[in-house]
């Protein structure tokens, strides 16, 4: 799927306060025109992990023409749910509002999370100007974090079925992990992309790709089977992507299997997908919008 562009990569600063800086990777396509573009976020069970554990991912598709940011974002023990999922919401937002800089379509932006990096992406998508989530202010800004697509790789979308999960069969890292991000076990169902769908709670719904492994044992596949039939039963669109036998984080575990470069190849075809089939729509709106301005015949 790879177009082959030649890339530049850059680190900068996205926010900085009283408790530091948050940097982020931009990886930059050399080429005409604008490009779509993603917000990259990490997994790590919620608590490790950062900016460059997707880099085989995300500079895979700036080659196939597509800005990606993959951000750090604060983590346990320094803060609990729901200031990690407010930084990626200000790093999306941040992107946007400096999208000519970066030769980037504001309205193709998107996310793309791994693991729990899926689940907080998945609640920023849905949930886009929850206050507690945009709470940050960005100045000279009045860009929103909605995102215009989803892909999300093996993605933790049950938080409290995975605690439930992890203490069955004494995963006592992944248990050590969930009590470090959430405050209690009623903040697992209520920051839940599966319950809210479940629940009926107001959602925005953008088109979404999961890619999951069948062998995976930290992230059964099952969960992606049901946040993938929900999701559509909400009227969502939703494109499950299963890989025979492979292992939880397989992509950036092994990128030069076979699985893996399919994997990201669909990633990348979905993406440039989603960009093409909204520009066109945004087309047939403008031209739309000017024939009801001419005069009548």
């Amino acid at each position: 799927m790879s177009t082959g562009l030649d890339i530049r990569t850059e680190d900068v600063v996205y926010r900085k306060d009283d408790s530091g800086e948050l940097l982020a990777r931009l990886y930059l396509p050399d080429g005409d025109g604008t490009f779509p573009g993603v917000v990259s976020v990490h997994g790590g069970r919620w608590v490790s992990q950062t900016r460059l554990t997707n880099e085989v991912i995300d500079a895979t598709l700036a080659r196939a023409g597509i800005v990606v940011i993959a951000i750090d974002f604060r983590m346990p023990p320094a803060v609990k749910y729901p200031e990690p999922v407010a930084d990626i919401n200000f790093a999306i937002r941040w992107l946007k509002h400096r999208a000519a800089a970066f030769k980037l379509n504001e309205s193709l932006v998107g996310g793309l999370g791994t693991s729990s990096g899926g689940h907080q992406t998945m609640l920023n998508a849905m949930r886009p100007r929850d206050p507690r989530y945009a709470s940050m202010a960005l100045p000279g800004s009045d860009d929103d974090a909605e995102l215009a697509y989803v892909v999300a790789c093996w993605p933790v979308l049950d938080p409290l079925a995975r605690y439930a999960m992890a203490k069955q069969k004494n995963m006592e890292r992944h248990i050590q992990s969930h009590d470090a991000y959430w405050p209690d076990e009623a903040a697992m169902g209520e920051g839940n992309p599966q319950l809210i769908l479940e629940r009926g709670e107001p959602a925005l719904l953008p088109p979404i790709l999961l890619i999951q492994g069948t062998g995976d044992k930290i992230v059964p596949p099952e969960m992606s089977r049901r946040f993938a039939d929900a999701y559509r039963a909400r009227g969502g669109s939703a494109v499950l992507k299963l890989f025979d036998g492979q292992p939880h984080t397989f992509i950036t575990k092994d990128p030069a299997a076979v699985a893996s470069r399919e994997a990201i190849d669909i990633v990348a075809a979905f993406i440039l997908e989603q960009a093409e089939r909204i520009g066109a729509a945004r087309s047939t709106t403008a031209a739309a919008e000017t024939t009801s301005l001419l005069p009548p015949p």
